[in-house]
């Protein structure tokens, strides 16, 4: 999906991408970016952030309470507050006009590539979470638990390397990739997120302090106990 209201410029990005073998599709404005999202299956969104009728933001944050299609903001907002608020509203990368055709096309495969390496990961159960990542599904004792984008792929990222502490560094670069221009503290806010939706659950995440993270099922701690 295309959301941009430059005709050239979405003409432009549309041509390149269907040389390479994508199948396109144009958006004008917010409105119309966010209705297509609802009726189509997309792969990758690229969202311009000064659209008419629906801005770039509002769309991400629509987009995140239901899908996990990766987003890319294409963009002429070049400051660093509204780079780190794309990022806050779980944007996977932030490009900033004008951009490289090349740099563009090397982005939008790696995200696909990214998100259709998650779709495949089978089931993960650590103690009482059970996640079904082909499903994009997390239950903690069979009840279903919602969580945003970013923070069920630093779940998977955890339940992945069940109990192994996982660090930080390697958790932003997992989930925003190696050029995240923001802070590695959005680690630490979404891990208290994800505890707070896990609920009594949310124990089984340790901190491993000045390291990382790391996942441990309900027997593996009684173990430690004993």
């Amino acid at each position: 999906l295309i959301a941009e209201d430059e005709e050239p410029i979405a003409n432009l990005i549309r041509m390149n991408l269907t040389r390479a073998g994508y199948l396109c599709t144009w958006a004008p404005d917010g409105k119309s970016a966010a209705d297509l999202m609802e009726q189509e299956k997309f792969d990758l969104a690229l969202l311009d952030i000064m659209l008419p009728g629906m801005d770039g933001f509002a769309i991400c944050r629509e987009m995140h309470r239901t899908s996990m299609v990766p987003i890319l903001f294409l963009t002429a907002r070049s400051s660093e507050r509204d780079i780190l608020l794309g990022y806050d509203l779980g944007c996977d990368d932030y490009i900033i006009k004008p951009f490289s055709l090349v740099t563009l096309y090397a982005k939008c495969k790696a995200l696909i590539r990214r998100s259709k390496d998650l779709s495949r990961t089978g089931e993960l159960v650590c103690g009482r979470i059970h996640m079904k990542p082909s499903e994009y599904r997390v239950l903690v004792d069979s009840q279903e638990i919602e969580l945003a984008p970013k923070e069920f792929a630093l779940l998977r990222m955890l339940l992945e390397n069940k109990n192994k502490t996982v660090a930080r560094e390697r958790l932003l670069i997992g989930v925003w990739g190696y050029d995240y221009e923001g802070s590695d503290r959005c680690v630490d806010n979404h891990i208290r997120k994800i505890r707070k939706h896990l609920g009594s659950a949310g124990k089984q995440i340790k901190t491993v302090i000045g390291n990382g993270y790391q996942i441990r099922g309900d027997d593996d701690e009684k173990e430690q106990k004993e």
